[in-house]
């Protein structure tokens, strides 16, 4: 059912937001993305932000 969205993708693995000024964050395992916006989707959300947000892998 995920794999066959034609305007989205899916990634799986636990990724995180950059902490944002009011010191929250998201974090999932699972994240529906679209396509257009798929190129920048790792700089923002990416497992580095979870470490710097104090979560553990």
């Amino acid at each position: 059912m995920l794999t066959n969205c034609s305007t989205h993708t899916v990634k799986l693995g636990k990724k995180c937001t950059k902490l944002a000024s009011d010191n929250t964050y998201e974090k999932s395992y699972v994240w529906i993305i679209n396509k257009g916006s798929l190129e920048t989707f790792d700089n923002k959300i990416n497992k580095e932000n979870c470490t710097n947000n104090g979560e553990k892998l």
